[in-house]
């Protein structure tokens, strides 16, 4: 039997596409911009991540949508936001570097997931887990992009937070980095709380962190102060 709680994907699902549309627009008006691009891709796959998770308690499990919500959520998860965030902290040069490295990186991972066999015994409907696949050393996969995203889409943040504080004319940049800093980490936070075995903590966390990064973003895209990342000074 399903959880209430099983159904909130649906709703993260529906915020996480609205938000990738005006991330898209942004990023049309701003073409050059990679960390616009990046962040428009790590919303969307963000929205894909919850999908199947909507999919699974809507219509039922399957390997092919156990599979999928891997790969989005523990090889992808937040990886192409702070892919974003690169871009506006690091030389373009290294940015280039770290991209190409993270997608071939990320491609080896997806392709051992999709070969992974299942354990049908261990599978329950009602969750979605990568314990199922009986291959454990292509579930380690997840561990380099989920601690490179931590450094820098949370550190990042943070970092940024605190560098505009240091500024009198910060306005509302601190706040907005702040929110993005704490919504980025509720989903990993929730994401641990799944392992063992609480799904439902990673579908309420994920919802209200993607509602607190969007709020950081509209937050900072509505002042008038200037950003310290040059990428940024034309936005």
């Amino acid at each position: 039997m399903q959880n209430i709680t099983h159904y909130i994907p649906i709703l993260t699902t529906i915020v996480s596409f609205a938000f990738t549309a005006a991330l898209y627009r942004h990023w049309q008006r701003k073409p050059e911009a990679k960390y616009l691009m990046w962040w428009t891709i790590g919303v969307f796959c963000f929205g894909i991540g919850t999908l199947t998770e909507a999919i699974n308690v809507l219509f039922g499990w399957s390997v092919i949508n156990m599979k999928a919500w891997y790969i989005a959520g523990a090889l992808l998860g937040a990886f192409p936001l702070a892919q974003g965030t690169v871009y506006l902290l690091l030389k373009k040069k290294t940015a280039d570097i770290l991209t190409w490295f993270f997608i071939v990186y990320i491609t080896i991972a997806a392709i051992a997931i999709m070969l992974a066999p299942v354990d049908m015994s261990l599978v329950d409907p009602t969750r979605l887990t990568g314990k199922v696949m009986t291959w454990t050393w292509a579930r380690l996969f997840s561990i380099l992009p989920n601690t490179y995203s931590l450094i820098f889409l949370v550190g990042g943040a943070a970092w940024s937070a605190i560098q505009y504080a240091r500024k009198s004319d910060s306005g509302n940049r601190v706040l907005g980095n702040w929110l993005i800093a704490i919504g980025a980490l509720l989903p990993g936070i929730g994401g641990s709380f799944t392992r063992m075995g609480y799904v439902e903590v990673l579908f309420v966390t994920e919802f209200i962190g993607i509602l607190l990064i969007w709020a950081g973003y509209r937050a900072m895209t509505q002042t008038q102060t200037k950003s310290i990342h040059a990428a940024q000074t034309t936005d």
